[in-house]
C-alpha cells in the first residue's frame, strides 16, 4: 500500500481504470472510516457550479451510484444538465481520484432495493425533508418527522417517487498521487475505442 510522496508510474497502474479504482478503494478502506465519501459537482444551465459531499453506494462498469432527493438542488441540476464530476480525497494515502461523465437516474428497482435497506428513521427522513428548500426552524422539521413516523407506523415504507439514485457513467478518470515539493503524479484515463489511453498530466 502506497503512502504520501510515493511516486505513481504508468507501469504501476492497471490499464483498466475500474480495476485501478478498485485497488485504490481497497487501500483507502484499510485506513479510512468512510472511503466512500465523495464530492459531487454539478452545474445549472447557466454553468454555475455547486458541490457537496455524498456517499458512494454502488460502483462498477455501469457507473458510480449515489442516492438523493430528485427535487434537491443537485437533482434539478442533474436533470437540466446531466453531467457530473466526482472527487474522492484519501488524505492518509496522499491520493485523489477524479471521475467525470454523463448522469442518468438509476433503475427504479435499484432505488427501491436500496431504500428498503435503509433504517426506518432514514426512510422517514426521506419523506420529511424537502431537501434544499427553506424551513422556518428546526422544531418545524422535527415535528414533521414525528408526525410522519407515527403515520408510517414502523412497517414497510415505500420509496417516495421523488427519491432515488443517480449513476455517473465515467468518461474520464484521473488518479492523483501526492509528490514531494508539490510535484504530484497525475495519470488520466480517456476512452480509446474499446480500451483506455493513459496520459500524464503536469502537476
Amino acid at each position: 500500500m502506497a503512502g504520501p510522496d510515493v511516486a505513481l508510474d504508468e507501469g504501476d497502474v492497471d490499464p483498466d481504470p475500474f480495476v485501478q479504482f478498485g485497488r485504490w478503494f481497497d487501500d483507502a478502506s484499510a485506513v479510512l472510516d468512510a472511503p466512500e465519501a465523495m464530492a459531487v459537482a454539478t452545474a445549472d444551465t447557466d454553468g454555475r457550479p455547486s458541490v457537496r459531499m455524498v456517499l458512494l453506494k454502488a460502483w462498477g462498469r455501469g457507473g458510480f451510484t449515489f442516492f438523493t432527493n430528485y427535487d434537491s438542488r443537485k437533482g434539478h441540476e442533474l436533470e437540466a444538465n446531466p453531467w457530473a464530476a466526482l472527487l474522492f480525497h484519501w488524505d492518509p494515502l496522499g491520493r485523489q481520484v477524479r471521475i467525470e461523465g454523463p448522469v442518468r437516474r438509476s433503475d427504479p428497482g435499484e432505488s427501491d432495493a436500496y431504500f428498503a435497506s435503509r433504517a426506518f428513521g432514514s426512510q422517514v427522513g426521506a419523506y420529511a425533508s424537502h431537501q434544499s428548500r427553506t424551513v422556518a426552524d428546526r422544531p418545524t422539521l422535527d415535528a414533521r418527522v414525528v408526525a410522519l413516523a407515527s403515520e408510517l407506523g414502523g412497517g414497510d415504507v415505500p420509496r417516495p417517487s421523488w427519491w432515488g439514485g443517480f449513476r455517473v457513467e465515467p468518461r474520464v478518470f484521473e488518479f492523483w498521487q501526492q509528490g514531494q515539493s508539490r510535484m504530484h503524479d497525475r495519470l488520466r484515463y480517456v476512452p480509446e475505442g474499446e480500451t483506455w489511453r493513459i496520459e500524464r498530466l503536469q502537476p
